[in-house]
């Protein structure tokens, strides 16, 4: 078995790539080896900022043999493709949500990984950050007594409005549901296990969009997808949520709030990594403040765990499990929309143990 920290390539040299390559580089348990990109000049440039040894095309970076984990930070399209080619050149892969377009790929992709040997993880990772484990915790010690139903939501006017090159975004395979929704759903599902069925509606309120920044600014684009989703499901442990996903409001929210036989629990934004956290009993006027303690490392929290898990023989959190039971659900949510009836998910979920106490990513732990 291999020693000391873990070999690191990302495909991808995108907008989401810099939040992976600032927290990855600081780490000590793993070593940032390459940049790969269709655009080589970008993954040089990227490279060079972080001081990453090596870059280019995908095949180049995939030859390396010190890399161990590729993380796949393509688009959506892209994801089962890269994912594949990593797997055959030998390489555990970590990617970017949704794990691919549709369950039937995710699931390929885990079969070649389980017959090579290898490991897939999947963000999103923000449900290991300080605010989604304190509310773990939380959860767990009774809190709120037992959880009830859940108010899931994020909406806002959508990220034309600020993104460069927003069209895939809104293409199969995105929209608020595939976009946004892994952050929401990854988080309830670490929370409480798989769900067993669900039923949806959903909207399209324009069928074209209009770039508000750089250099595309001005230009318009074909909608491809439901821009308004809202569905209802039903966990195996007992709970049921209420979720709404939403590109078409004016006005932006972003919650998730826990009601259970004892009170609420008001859970931080799940895109991010951090509180606040906060509580309101029954026959209490004002929400309290809960302890939020954890780490706040950022994007790449999940890769970490991967690497530290493939070094002691251990399972990940941030598994390619649970994010196909996350692309199962948002692709049975479209499918009910679509029907207008109530269906059922096959999949299950992996039990997603809470992080130890100080565990801590600025920590080298493998030497």
């Amino acid at each position: 078995m291999s020693s000391g920290p873990v070999g690191v390539a990302l495909v991808g040299a995108g907008v989401i790539s810099t939040q992976y390559l600032t927290a990855l580089s600081t780490f000590p348990d793993v070593r940032v080896l390459a940049v790969a990109d269709l655009d080589v000049e970008r993954a040089r440039a990227a490279a060079d900022t972080y001081e990453v040894p090596a870059a280019g095309d995908v095949a180049s970076v995939l030859a390396i043999p010190e890399v161990e984990i590729v993380v796949n930070l393509t688009i959506p399209a892209a994801h089962a493709e890269v994912a594949g080619a990593a797997l055959q050149a030998g390489k555990h892969v970590y990617g970017e949500k949704p794990l691919a377009l549709a369950p039937a790929d995710g699931a390929k992709i885990l079969a070649e990984a389980q017959a090579a040997g290898l490991r897939v993880g999947s963000a999103p990772d923000t449900f290991l950050g300080a605010g989604l484990q304190s509310a773990a915790r939380a959860v767990a010690a009774g809190a709120i007594g037992e959880p009830v139903a859940v108010t899931a939501v994020t909406q806002g006017p959508g990220p034309e409005s600020w993104h460069p090159s927003p069209e895939f975004l809104f293409q199969y395979g995105a929209g608020p549901l595939f976009d946004i929704g892994p952050y929401y759903l990854t988080a309830l599902v670490a929370l409480f296990g798989p769900v067993r069925r669900v039923s949806a509606a959903a909207r399209q309120a324009r069928a074209e969009r209009v770039i508000g920044s750089g250099p595309k600014a001005g230009t318009s684009f074909a909608v491809e997808v439901p821009t308004h989703v809202q569905a209802l499901l039903d966990f195996t442990s007992g709970p049921s949520a209420s979720a709404t996903f939403s590109f078409d409001s004016s006005v932006s929210r972003r919650t998730i709030e826990i009601t259970g036989t004892e009170g609420t629990l008001s859970l931080p934004d799940p895109n991010t990594f951090d509180g606040p956290l906060r509580v309101q009993g029954f026959g209490e006027e004002t929400w309290r403040e809960l302890p939020v303690t954890g780490s706040t490392a950022g994007r790449g929290m999940g890769v970490l765990d991967m690497a530290r898990a493939i070094r002691g023989g251990t399972g990940h959190r941030a598994s390619g499990e649970l994010a196909q039971h996350v692309l199962e659900l948002m692709s049975t949510i479209t499918e009910a929309a679509e029907r207008g009836t109530v269906l059922p998910l096959e999949s299950g979920a992996p039990v997603v143990p809470v992080l130890p106490d100080g565990w801590d990513p600025a920590a080298a732990t493998l030497t």
